[in-house]
């Protein structure tokens, strides 16, 4: 095993987000969409559609080890559409949020991201998680619900 960084994981909160079922593929993201399309009423809603579907295949196409969720409050913008996915087996999960903490390394060092990976290839040995976007948090997922 490569050598890893200290780190510290600091609890921030806990959420409720909206998981996608383990099983999936990415004719489901083109499906979501046209379904959600028809709770989209606004410009503003549509880019917030947009990017949804735009990160749900970055996560598909990557292959993550983790689930793939967002938080109830961040997908308010579907309205009634948010009862759709729960139809179509979205299960809604208390997820924890932790910030990664690397000892003696600031974010804007090159060296950064190198030494995260290492630390994710070290959490993914110990716990269900998935990194929150552009960011050093994780959201970690209850082990007895993802099925991971």
């Amino acid at each position: 095993m490569q050598e890893t960084a200290k780190f510290q994981l600091r609890f921030l909160n806990q959420e409720q987000h909206l998981m996608l079922p383990t099983v999936t593929s990415i004719i489901i993201t083109q499906n979501l969409y046209d379904i959600l399309f028809q709770y989209v009423i606004t410009e503003e809603k549509e880019v917030k559609l947009k990017e949804f579907i735009k990160m749900l295949e970055s996560h598909i196409k990557s292959k993550s080890s983790g689930p793939f969720s967002l938080s109830l409050s961040d997908l308010e913008f579907l309205d009634d559409g948010l009862e759709e996915l729960k139809l179509l087996n979205w299960m809604e999960v208390p997820v924890k949020v932790f910030e990664l903490e690397i000892e003696g390394i600031c974010q804007d060092n090159e060296i950064y991201e190198e030494e995260l990976g290492k630390i994710f290839d070290l959490l993914e040995e110990l716990i269900t998680f998935n990194r929150k976007m552009n960011s050093n948090q994780i959201y970690v997922y209850p082990m007895k619900l993802t099925g991971y």
